[in-house]
């Protein structure tokens, strides 16, 4: 069996992977130590025969998996970086090493899973779309902030809006928490319409989209694209990097 573990910002997403079986969980991180947390989390998990990971949580939380997994499972696990080309797709960023290793990761499994091309919509923490071409080239991407930050943001920096969770299906709304649920809602879907215009125009009306990313299911059904949803992107695109370096 394969560990496949995609280290986010704010939750820890793993899959065991083997011929045949394909099993994922998530878990939010909260403010605990990482041993404590994979204390109970991975406690029941067979040791695997390697471990392959993404992390953009940060030195720490990485470092704090690394231990683990080699205090309980003797394993150095396999952390992955971005390169200049892996499994078919070319990085086209000017320093190939300062793209985000989740959107590399993701790039690599719409290269196996979907032919053409295609852009890449995550919608996380922040939302990225990428774009892929149908030689799996990628030619780069957009990054802006999720909904959740979206919300926070305007919480913390105004002195009139306090609450955040209200309807976003009311547009226009009747409340200010839900203009604020309904606008930042409308608002990504908005942008995410707009990028994938300019996509479009480079990669042709054969362009597929592909989303992913924890809010995925709330804002792409608001843009006017029709998209394959893949909640498990980056777990798939670790799964064929541990078949390549195992």
């Amino acid at each position: 069996m394969n560990l496949l573990v995609d280290l986010g910002n704010a939750r820890i997403k793993w899959a065991q992977s083997a011929p045949g079986h394909w099993r994922t969980a998530a878990h939010v991180m909260a403010n605990e130590p990482v041993g404590t947390m994979l204390d109970r989390l991975w406690s029941a998990v067979p040791p695997p025969e390697i471990v392959v990971l993404c992390n953009v949580a940060g030195a720490g939380r990485l470092q704090g998996l690394e231990k683990w997994v080699e205090r309980h499972w003797s394993l150095h696990p396999y952390v992955v970086r971005p390169q200049k080309e892996m499994l078919g797709v070319r990085n086209g960023y000017r320093e190939p090493a300062s793209l985000g290793v989740d959107r590399w990761v993701a790039l690599i499994a719409a290269r196996h899973l979907m032919s053409g091309p295609v852009c890449i919509v995550d919608c996380g923490t922040a939302v990225t779309l990428d774009a892929l071409s149908a030689e799996g080239e990628f030619l780069g991407g957009v990054i802006f902030p999720g909904l959740r930050l979206l919300r926070v943001s305007l919480a913390q920096a105004t002195d009139g809006i306090s609450e955040i969770l209200g309807d976003d299906t009311l547009c226009p709304a009747p409340s200010t928490a839900d203009a604020v649920a309904a606008g930042s809602i409308f608002g990504l879907a908005g942008a995410v319409e707009r990028v994938l215009e300019e996509y479009r125009k480079l990669l042709g009306d054969a362009m597929q989209v592909v989303g992913t990313g924890a809010d995925a299911a709330a804002v792409l059904p608001r843009v006017r694209a029709t998209a394959r949803q893949v909640p498990d992107l980056v777990l798939r695109g670790l799964a064929l990097i541990a078949d390549e370096v195992a």
